[in-house]
């Protein structure tokens, strides 16, 4: 394929105040720092305030990615929030971001996705800025898994936080920048091993569902982890085969941050040293879509992303989606 000519002009992140260590955990669940550690390399996750919902997160990224890039907010064309935690089923959480920002000229709509939103969001936008439809895109990826999980059940509660991550995307600069390859797809017959059950048409809430927990995020782990494990690589090496570039030509690789053995696993399985690999997950836990952006975002802040460098980003979550992305930043 040829480059898609956009680029990313400015990045924000938010996260909540608040932090929980492993340790806080400890006092309610039978887990342990250590087991916690060893298992997923997750140290703390920052999570929401009662008072806060997913459009906050968002609001604040999307605010600093505008500050960063000297876009004014009524000069978006689009919004795009990724996300399966809205603020609510509808309106979409996208129009309450455009309403708080001033984004007054701006459409706006969610995207659902999973792990996978923020790439999808990416992809999405650079078509609507290549077509000539749109030249300035506001792609969010925002999540607070806290309320979707249920803080009874050790095999998720401590696997996620909370957080928003932004980027402004508009016509690139330079026939070298842009997106030189991206992958993307789903399959669904794995639909059942992420997904929260009673959250729609399917299955509306009841009593007897909220005694059931049917209300909270549920998760086959081992299946989860096999599907990343297989997918992400192959769709990696796909862009890799699509753009003609090597490992070598590779500086930096960003993966979603699901789980730290996952993403050594999956770096191992592409080629790709360590060195070259970006890892937050410590810090924040699985934040969903919005793991990318804030991974981004802090690779940015301390200096592992210079213009011209060429980046490797993957991710993958309920649906099952996966995606990947070449970029030359």
């Amino acid at each position: 394929m040829s480059p898609l000519a956009v680029r990313i002009l400015g990045l924000g992140a938010a996260v909540p105040s608040r932090t929980v260590t492993n340790d806080e955990l400890a006092k309610h669940l039978e887990t342990s720092d250590s087991w916690i550690r060893s298992h997923t390399g997750i140290v703390q996750r920052h999570l929401l305030e009662a008072e806060q919902a997913t459009s906050d997160l968002a609001v604040q990224a999307a605010n600093e990615a505008l500050r960063e890039s000297g876009v004014a907010a009524d000069a978006i064309d689009l919004i795009i929030v990724c996300t399966v935690t809205p603020d609510m089923a509808t309106p979409a959480t996208a129009s309450l971001v455009q309403e708080r920002i001033g984004a007054t000229h701006a459409a706006a709509f969610d995207l659902s996705a999973g792990c996978s939103g923020f790439l999808y969001g990416l992809i999405t936008a650079a078509q609507f800025i290549v077509s000539g439809s749109c030249r300035s895109v506001l792609v969010i990826g925002a999540e607070t898994l806290s309320r979707v999980v249920n803080w009874k059940d050790r095999n998720t509660c401590v696997l996620f936080g909370d957080g928003a991550g932004a980027a402004l995307l508009t016509p690139a600069q330079s026939p070298l920048q842009g997106i030189h390859a991206f992958d993307f797809g789903s399959d669904g017959a794995g639909a059942s091993a992420l997904c929260i059950p009673m959250s729609g048409s399917r299955r509306p809430p009841t009593p007897e569902g909220l005694l059931e927990g049917a209300q909270f995020l549920h998760m086959d782990g081992h299946e989860v982890y096999r599907f990343g494990s297989r997918v992400v690589p192959e769709s990696a090496l796909a862009v890799l085969r699509d753009a003609q570039w090597t490992i070598d030509d590779i500086d930096l690789f960003v993966a979603h941050q699901a789980n730290g053995r996952l993403i050594s696993t999956i770096a191992d399985r592409i080629g790709i040293p360590s060195s070259k690999c970006f890892v937050n997950i410590d810090r924040y836990a699985n934040t969903s879509s919005a793991s990318i952006p804030l991974a981004l975002k802090e690779a940015q802040e301390q200096g592992r992303i210079h213009p011209g460098d060429r980046l490797l980003l993957s991710g993958f979550g309920a649906g099952l989606t996966w995606a990947s992305m070449l970029l030359v930043w």
